[in-house]
């Protein structure tokens, strides 16, 4: 943006607080605002979060005592739990909305569209998003895909039960089973719906990231939250349209009588017309957006940690260029490994090779974070609040399931453990519990900023840390154990086969550890409703940090600054930035220096 054209948008925004008073709907229900519509997204992505909680659940008890009787199967699955028995479908249905929900409306939805709407604008210093129309859209449509997602819940024969990647033709033939009828359909058009949303969101944000940007913000002083967002968003428009067009042929396939993922196919004795579709080609499509989807659950997470981990360790973060560079690898690297999922397809070896090679290198720019996240901690001055805490459990639980991803990731090796709890646990350590871990850091270290300046109880935050980290571990670490004895996954009950007799043990301590992490998360969000309200309201910039969104005003107002906007000066991360003769920190007594504040006559501008 040139001077002159950055002048006139800055004269465009001078009146902006001081029109039209807001109603109820135009405030908390229709926003515009970047700064309402990121709490909707939290508070609907924390509600979608508890239903697909509840639902694993119910799944591990049936897992662990398959025998028992359990009345609260009668009371939430009604005509699937008689007498407190499960019914084999409903398992089924409960997995699959269980990944569904977890995936799309929790972990994309929930962080990308939080954190992205409240942070963009404030940390790279604009009044708002670049259209907060078609952010309110892209709200109302992700709302709307949540609505008729739970409404697929209540159909007659059951929701969706084809496991959350839907493979045809168990999805794509109504007859198959109960969950392929209505809602399946449901299914299919509220991801439709959702993509939808995910799209205009991420073009927004774009737009916003690429043209909204105070002066003096150059690409290099951007946040690593802004620059993980940026990309997230990138990721989203390429591949989001091609999961689309896979939603959109499994709706052909099912209610217009095409063949594009059907052939040859006898069911119940009847011989289906359906003739030169591919099953395969599902596969392809679906993974060309699941494997990028995977990162755009993870790369918002890793930047909310990043910025947080320098914050709190009071050092700049190590490697700044690296970190971008590596989110750059990944975003590129990310859309040439999908065929890993499918090493048991039929695919021809050589193409396995190739896609292990591609699986491989994405280790690289992994570890190039993980070991910057180590050295930023080095010897920092670390301040050990709940946000910290989580980014560091997010190191952590990205490191333990990122090296299963190695085995799993290696075509030769993967043929022993696809399919099986292995691969559950690796994906559920590395891309589950470590998004969420980057979604509860984010929510403690930004909810000041979200709520007012009013700041999460810090006691109930070391509860919910200590029993959360220790409980995940309790659930996934066995899960790799069972795996590699071979245990499938989406089996409702394993008592058919003698050889598992000795996992049923596990399985049990593994479902008590659920409960007792499904426990903790109550503590967290009586912490978080209680706090809105009654919350201790804190300094201005509560954690010291450098960068913009601590400098606009703690109440919220329309255009985030009050007077004109914050020029920036400097990167954005002068922590503990000593002065010229090393004898105190610049700005004496002061251990960070905010982007906003000009070059001092006693420090030399560092080249990053």
């Amino acid at each position: 943006m040139s001077a002159h054209a950055h002048d006139h948008a800055e004269d465009h925004h001078d009146d902006h607080g001081h029109h039209h008073k807001e109603t109820f709907v135009t405030k908390y229900i229709f926003s515009q605002d970047h700064k309402m519509i990121s709490k909707q997204y939290l508070v609907t992505g924390l509600f979608m979060g508890m239903i697909g909680i509840a639902m694993s659940i119910l799944f591990r008890m049936q897992l662990a005592w398959p025998d028992h009787q359990f009345t609260i199967y009668e009371i939430l699955l009604g005509k699937w739990g008689e007498d407190g028995v499960m019914d084999p479908s409903v398992y089924l249905a409960l997995v699959t909305i269980h990944g569904t929900i977890m995936v799309f409306f929790v972990l994309t939805a929930g962080l990308s569209g939080t954190f992205s709407n409240l942070l963009i604008p404030l940390q790279i210093g604009a009044r708002d998003m670049a259209s907060g129309f078609l952010n309110m859209i892209s709200y109302w449509l992700f709302f709307l895909s949540s609505i008729i997602m739970l409404m697929s819940l209540f159909v007659e024969a059951g929701p969706a039960s084809a496991g959350w990647t839907i493979y045809p033709p168990l999805s794509a033939l109504p007859q198959a089973i109960p969950g392929s009828g209505t809602g399946m359909t449901l299914w299919l058009v509220s991801m439709a719906i959702f993509i939808a949303s995910s799209l205009l969101g991420s073009l927004n944000y774009i737009v916003t990231v690429l043209n909204l940007r105070t002066k003096g913000m150059s690409m290099t002083r951007l946040p690593l939250t802004i620059w993980a967002f940026f990309i997230t968003a990138v990721i989203g428009v390429v591949s989001f349209p091609v999961l689309l067009s896979a939603a959109l042929m499994l709706i052909m396939d099912r209610s217009f009588g095409t063949s594009f993922f059907l052939s040859d196919i006898y069911i119940a004795g009847e011989v289906l017309h359906n003739q030169g579709g591919s099953p395969v080609l599902f596969e392809h499509l679906f993974w060309f957006l699941g494997h990028p989807e995977v990162y755009i659950v993870i790369l918002p997470a890793m930047g909310l940690v990043s910025e947080i981990m320098a914050t709190n360790a009071r050092k700049p973060i190590f490697g700044y260029r690296a970190m971008v560079a590596s989110i750059l690898a990944i975003a590129f690297l990310s859309t040439i490994v999908w065929g890993h999922h499918m090493f048991i397809s039929g695919m021809n070896p050589f193409l396995g090779s190739v896609f292990t090679f591609t699986t491989l290198l994405i280790a690289i720019p992994s570890a190039v974070k993980s070991f910057n996240w180590i050295t930023t901690l080095w010897r920092g001055n670390l301040q050990m609040n709940t946000a910290m805490l989580f980014s560091i459990g997010f190191v952590s639980t990205f490191i333990t399931g990122g090296l299963t991803g190695i085995i799993l990731g290696d075509s030769a090796l993967d043929i022993n453990v696809h399919d099986t709890y292995f691969v559950v646990a690796h994906f559920h350590l590395v891309m589950g519990v470590s998004a969420l871990y980057g979604l509860f850091a984010g929510v403690y270290h930004w909810f000041p900023k979200m709520f007012e300046g009013k700041l999460l109880n810090k006691n109930l935050g070391y509860i919910h840390f200590w029993v959360t980290v220790i409980g995940a571990y309790g659930v996934f670490f066995p899960m790799h154990f069972i795996g590699m004895a071979g245990l499938p996954r989406r089996y409702y009950t394993n008592t058919n086969f003698p050889y598992f007799d000795d996992l049923t043990d596990v399985n049990v301590v593994i479902t008590i550890f659920a409960i007792i992490t499904a426990a903790a998360q109550l503590v967290f969000l009586y912490n978080f409703i209680s706090s809105m309200f009654f919350g201790k309201v804190g300094p201005k910039n509560p954690w010291n940090s450098t960068t913009l969104e601590w400098t606009a005003e703690v109440k919220h107002i329309h255009g985030n600054w009050d007077g004109p906007i914050p020029h920036v000066y400097r990167w954005s991360y002068d922590y503990s930035k000593l002065n010229k003769d090393e004898s105190d920190y610049v700005i004496p007594g002061q251990d960070y220096i905010p982007q906003h504040m000009p070059l001092q006559e006693n420090e030399e501008e560092l080249n990053h």
